[in-house]
């Protein structure tokens, strides 16, 4: 992480990476989603070109309706409203993990670009940085 950030700074003004986060665990019972949330948030600050993927149990982090009572944490999932607010536009969905999970864009609380593997794969290759959580 500190690597990263060294090399935001290093490069000065003018200089952007493209930074893509690929979300792959369920938003509860690790601190992976919420970490990466706000490392997220965090490479936001530094004018970089930030993307955000959601793939495997990643999608349920952008579930509607989400009640975490039962299981006594916290409902981060309103955050991913405010990326708009950080520049954080590009959100993307695997159609395989929502297609095998029963999900719909309709379910999820943001505005996302679903991909195939295929065109999953070409965006990755596009990156400069690629950050799996």
């Amino acid at each position: 992480m500190s690597d990263m950030m060294d090399d935001m700074e290093e490069g000065g003004e003018g200089v952007v990476k493209k930074f893509m986060f690929v979300n792959r665990k369920a938003p509860h019972g690790t601190i992976y989603a919420l970490e990466g949330l706000e490392v997220v948030l965090i490479s936001a600050a530094f004018d970089q070109d930030v993307s955000m993927v959601f793939v495997d149990d990643g999608v349920y982090e952008l579930i509607k309706g989400v009640n975490t009572k039962g299981i006594e944490v916290k409902d981060f999932s309103k955050t991913y409203r405010a990326l708009e607010g950080y520049d954080i536009e590009k959100l993307y969905v695997e159609k395989a993990s929502m297609d095998a999970r029963g999900l719909t864009e309709d379910d999820l609380i943001v505005d996302v670009t679903v991909l195939d593997s295929n065109e999953m794969a070409n965006l990755m290759a596009e990156q400069d940085v690629v950050i799996s959580y």
